[in-house]
């Protein structure tokens, strides 16, 4: 199982899976030139919430149509630490698109 960690500090903003950092993904898809945030909507927001779809679930397409959904359902809503499972990952994908559940 998979853990994504955020981290807000006066030193920068840090997100990682299970420890590691985690990749932008921006050679598959380039929201915007600027590094990940979260809890405002805008495309670094967006950013993230593609690179941890991407992350969790291996696939582009997938990753690239939800994206805007996530980042306004979920990450927009980060404080400024905040943690999510594999398990609370899928629970957002299927409250985003429940086709995907049944």
């Amino acid at each position: 199982m998979k853990t994504y960690t955020g981290d807000r500090t006066i030193d920068g903003v840090v997100v990682e899976v299970n420890g590691q950092e985690l990749p932008s993904h921006t050679d598959i898809r380039k929201f915007t030139n600027a590094d990940y945030e979260w809890g405002y909507e805008g495309l670094a927001a967006t950013q993230l919430a593609f690179a941890m779809l991407y992350d969790h679930t291996g696939d582009a397409s997938l990753a690239i149509r939800l994206a805007t959904a996530f980042m306004e359902k979920v990450t927009a809503n980060f404080g400024n630490d905040w943690e999510m499972t594999s398990a609370d990952m899928d629970s957002a994908i299927d409250q985003i698109e429940p086709v995907r559940a049944g």
